[in-house]
């Protein structure tokens, strides 16, 4: 193993702290590492194998269309896509889509829109976009400005104009912000990068309410909290608080890359041919498996099991977080979980579960993130909460 991770180190631009583990396999909720060594997944890639590694109708759909088309121009049309749209408006409140590869695209194509549409509406001075303190739209310069955490833009700057940021869950400081300049507001349902942070109930209807009254459009970065990872396919109706414009990647794909821009007709016209584009943006390969991945996830009651097995596994935090105080919180909602530590390193934890067998996410110093395959069950929520307890002891 450490050959490769040696190799690795020599090649590839070190953007990333990597644990050390070369992964060559995966099915369900399960990887294997290059030397045969079994881990437990509550990654998942960070939210995107929703429906495990390897699902068998995602393989099967590559499989199938690799033999037949891997990539045509955007200049053409193909028949992965329009399925692919289709079903996505049919289960959104969209009539419109735009495909690209990932969700810094979708937030990008996203903003871009919001831009337009307002100048085209209201007049040149509209472009100002508000989004929240402790947010992740990505890491292109207009996303990571969008992105309300300095420690992602040091030393990027100067950073895109236009942007304005405002406390997540704070209505009265959002109503407040917004000008005759502002077009947009931009918001995650729940803060994923931030730290697992869910807002107060009411607070995206509130959040629509506003826009409504003030005339600014309403995005919702749906990128990590869609495609089932909350319990429903997308987390902004359990509020029943559709937005103008909404973005998606990570699950969208199956685990194979591909993002999407949502939105209506009426401010789909603002965008003409030759305002925006993507090479790859919903190409074939990538559609036809966002198609299979979709289906599966629907069909066969994956909704079910997150908010079933998500609960189960937010009380079982709890009952750890009873018995060492270190634990200062849990919360989240379906299988997108944070455990915030007080006087503990949550990198710590994350190394002594990863020693173990189990695959978690550090986000910072303090905060666990814990986002496994939706296909999760009890009996492997009781492994990781057996060995999250023996690190705690240990620790």
């Amino acid at each position: 193993m450490m050959d490769w991770i040696e190799e690795a180190e020599r090649w590839i631009l070190h953007t990333y702290d990597r644990y050390p583990v070369v992964i060559v396999r995966g099915e369900g909720a399960r990887v294997w590492d290059i030397d045969g060594r079994e881990y437990l997944d509550f990654v998942a890639g960070i939210a995107v194998c929703n429906l495990g590694h390897c699902h068998p109708r995602v393989v099967e759909a590559l499989r199938e269309q690799a033999g037949k088309l891997l990539h045509v121009s955007n200049l053409y049309y193909t028949q992965p896509q329009v399925e692919l749209a289709q079903r996505i408006c049919q289960h959104s409140f969209g009539t419109k889509v735009f495909f690209c590869n990932s969700g810094a695209e979708a937030d990008e194509a996203a903003i871009k829109l919001a831009r337009k549409y307002a100048k085209l509406r209201w007049g040149p001075e509209r472009y100002e976009i508000i989004t929240m303190y402790n947010s992740f739209h990505g890491r292109t310069l207009a996303t990571l400005t969008a992105t309300g955490q300095e420690k992602f833009q040091r030393g990027f700057e100067p950073l895109l104009p236009g942007f304005r940021y405002c406390p997540f869950d704070d209505l009265g400081a959002v109503e407040e912000a917004i000008t005759e300049r502002t077009c947009a507001v931009m918001v995650e349902p729940i803060q994923g990068e931030g730290g697992v942070r869910v807002p107060s109930e009411g607070y995206l209807s509130g959040l629509k309410e506003i826009c409504r009254q003030k005339e600014v459009l309403l995005i919702y970065d749906e990128v990590q909290t869609g495609m089932g990872r909350t319990g429903k396919l997308f987390a902004h109706q359990h509020e029943g608080a559709p937005p103008d414009i909404m973005t998606m990647a990570k699950a969208l794909g199956g685990g194979v890359p591909i993002g999407a821009m949502v939105t209506t007709d009426e401010v789909a016209q603002a965008f003409s041919a030759g305002d925006h584009a993507s090479t790859f943006g919903g190409n074939p390969l990538a559609a036809r498996a966002a198609c299979a991945a979709l289906d599966a996830l629907l069909q066969e009651r994956v909704l079910d099991n997150c908010e079933t097995v998500g609960r189960y596994l937010r009380e079982g935090l709890q009952g750890l977080a009873y018995r060492f105080p270190q634990i200062r919180e849990v919360r989240g909602r379906g299988l997108m979980v944070g455990v915030e530590f007080e006087g503990l390193s949550a990198k710590e934890v994350a190394k002594g579960c990863l020693e173990r067998g189990v695959l978690i996410n550090a986000i910072g110093e303090r905060v666990l993130r814990l986002v496994p395959p939706l296909i999760i069950t009890e009996v492997e929520v009781d492994r990781l909460l057996e060995v999250m307890e023996a690190v705690l002891r240990g620790l």
